[in-house]
Order: C-alpha cells, then structure tokens, then sequence
C-alpha cells in the first residue's frame, strides 16, 4: 500500500486526550511524546520530545470548552510541527467550534467559521478531519482537503441493536427546520418516518417552541441533532411533543454533547428518557446524569487516520 510521510504519528493537546489514545490503541501505536501547557500569564507553549521529520502526523484535538485556549494549542501544534520538518500536517478535529457563524445573518456579523480556517492553514494544516460540521458548507471555506466524517452510523448501529424490530411506532424527529435535511437522512437509514418541530429562536441560546409538523400522537419519538448547547432547543422540543404532539416517549441522540451553562440540569429534568451522544467532546461524569450515554467515535477515527495515511479512499465511514 502506498503511504504518505515514513511514519504516521498521532498527538494530541490537552481538548480530548483519552479519545487520541483510544485511537492510538486501537491503530497499534503510540501517543506522540509532546508537552502542551502554559507560562504563568497564561501563554501556551508547545515541547515535541520526539522526531517528526518526513512523518505524517495526525493532531487530535477538539476545539471545545475552553474553546480559544484549545484552539490556541491546535494552531501551536501544527505551528510546532510545520517548523519540524513534518512531511503532512492533518488537524483531526472531533467537534469543530465556532462553526455556528457560517454566514452574515445580520448586519456587521463575523463569519466565525470561515476565521477559523484560514487560521489553520495559515499554521501550516495540510488537511482537516473532523466530523458532523455544524453546516456542511463549511468545507468549501478551506483550501485544503477537509474530510467530514458523520456520526449518524454509529447512532444507526446503536438503535438497531437497541430497538431491534420494535420499530413501527418509532419516529425520528428533527428539532428545528434547519436540521431536517440531517435528520431526514438519519430516519432513512432506520426505516422511520420524520417530523418537525417548528421553533422561533428569539435571541442566542434561547428558543420558544411553536409547533409540531406531523403526526407523533402516541409514538415514541428519537430526536436528532448535530449538537447539544444549553440544552433549551432539545428539552423544548421533546416537552412540545408530550404536550403539543401527544407523544409517548422520547429518546434524543446529537453528535457533540457541549452541555454548556445549565445543560445537565435541563436534561435530568427534562422528559427525555434518555440522550445518546459521541464522545467528541470529553464525557461529564456519569454521576452528574443518568440519562446521558456516550457511544465512542475513536474506531471511526482510527481507521479514517489509518486510511488517509495509506491513501486509500475513507468513503466506506459515510455509509
């Protein structure tokens, strides 16, 4: 098979370190020996305690909380990296941040998104592994190849063991019209029908749920989304199909458990049964909630790196 760089190597920040070693445990290596920590006023510094020379190297760092310092030691990393002579740089990004502001939605808006990646090629990135972009379109704000990995197999997978045949009354629900194009896509592979929940967003972080488009009366419904904040769209949403839409239970799964602010609080109490999410953000403790599960995305990741050092192709992860 053909490779690219002598050796692949794979090292990680300080964002999501036991994900890079699931991935390097299950690829048969060894975590890159790096040092990433701060001055005293808060600077980070980057120490590579090994050769990089001519290897392909896989950084594995998801930029969230604390965004700006983890997106920091990203783009040192890289910087680091690039100055050491490695011969490809691939930014693994599980849950890429600041990828709500895709667009101007008003006037004088940042485009956040479109930022972030001219700052990574600038650091000298050669490619982008991530997955479940908050927008799609995002790829097309890189130069560079940028290799989108979606998570929806692996919940697949998860809720046909899970539900096995006991499908009929199941329901996918998407939880605002922005996500139905994910979801719709997510309820084909598990042979469910879709619903809507109509929602008017008033300010950031906060919603007012309108209404539910479809038929949930008595079935037992399966939230999906790209990501959990607050919490407020998904607890809204699942209220408003008990209420509005007379469901009969509901389940949610998204890809990047943020859970910022009062997430975990609205989730205990909420009436979600419970909330299915990837690891691409660090998990909380499990004492903190009960409904919360994590499925890993680590195999996935592992065989995509393997795949691009290799050079052969990673479409088979899509299906």
């Amino acid at each position: 098979m053909i490779s690219h760089g002598k050796d692949v190597k794979v090292f990680t920040g300080n964002s999501n370190p036991q994900l890079a070693e699931e991935v390097c445990k299950l690829m048969g290596t060894k975590l890159g020996e790096a040092e990433v920590g701060t001055f005293s006023d808060g600077e980070i510094f980057v120490s590579l305690y090994e050769t990089v020379r001519g290897s392909d190297v896989f950084v594995v760092q998801s930029t969230c909380t604390p965004v700006n310092n983890n997106l920091m030691e990203l783009l040192i990393m890289i910087d680091a990296l690039k100055r050491a002579s490695a011969g490809r740089i691939t930014a693994v990004i599980p849950y890429y941040g600041y990828a709500r502001q895709d667009r101007k939605a008003k006037a004088r808006d940042p485009i956040t998104a479109k930022l972030v990646a001219n700052m990574l090629t600038a650091a000298g990135a050669d490619r982008v592994l991530t997955m479940d972009l908050h927008a799609s379109q995002i790829q097309g704000f890189f130069d560079i190849p940028v290799d989108n990995l979606l998570g929806n197999p692996i919940f697949v997978d998860y809720y046909a063991k899970k539900f096995g045949n006991n499908c009929e009354n199941m329901m996918v629900v998407s939880p605002d019209v922005g996500s139905v194009a994910r979801a719709r896509a997510f309820a084909q592979k598990l042979h469910m029908n879709l619903a809507i929940v109509d929602k008017r967003r008033q300010k950031a972080n906060s919603c007012e749920v309108m209404n539910v488009i479809g038929d949930v009366k008595g079935m037992d419904c399966l939230i999906f989304d790209d990501m959990v904040d607050t919490g407020g769209s998904l607890c809204n949403a699942a209220q408003a199909l008990i209420d509005v839409g007379g469901a009969n239970s509901v389940h949610a799964c998204a890809s990047h458990g943020v859970l910022s602010g009062p997430a975990i609080d609205r989730i205990n109490n909420s009436c979600i049964t419970e909330l299915a999410l990837l690891d691409t953000v660090p998990p909380i403790d499990a004492e903190k909630s009960d409904k919360i599960k994590y499925l890993t995305v680590a195999p996935m990741f592992a065989e995509a790196i393997e795949r691009i050092y290799q050079e052969i192709s990673i479409s088979k992860l899509f299906r």
